[in-house]
């Protein structure tokens, strides 16, 4: 396999979308036809003394689909007092 150097708005773009849009590093990469290997190398120079871009991500994620949870649950409770009222 031959080395192809990668433009730095690439790479930019990359890491922007798993930095910012939370989208997982082997996703951006496969999107992006890059390795895998190479984006785990940038994440990890651009983290050394930083909460990892992985770690950040998959918090983010797991975040967003709390509150997604909380506002279902908070959607049916408020239905069942809504049922149980006296009208």
């Amino acid at each position: 396999m031959s080395f192809i150097p990668i433009k730095k708005e690439i790479r930019e773009q990359i890491m922007h979308r798993i930095k910012v849009d939370g989208v997982p590093a082997a996703q951006a990469a496969r999107e992006h036809g890059v390795s895998k290997s190479t984006v785990y190398s940038w994440i990890e120079r651009d983290t050394a003394s930083q909460v990892s871009i992985a770690e950040y991500s998959r918090l983010k994620r797991q975040n967003q689909g709390l509150y997604e949870l909380v506002g279902k649950l908070t959607h049916e409770l408020d239905k069942q007092k809504r049922g149980k009222l006296p009208r």
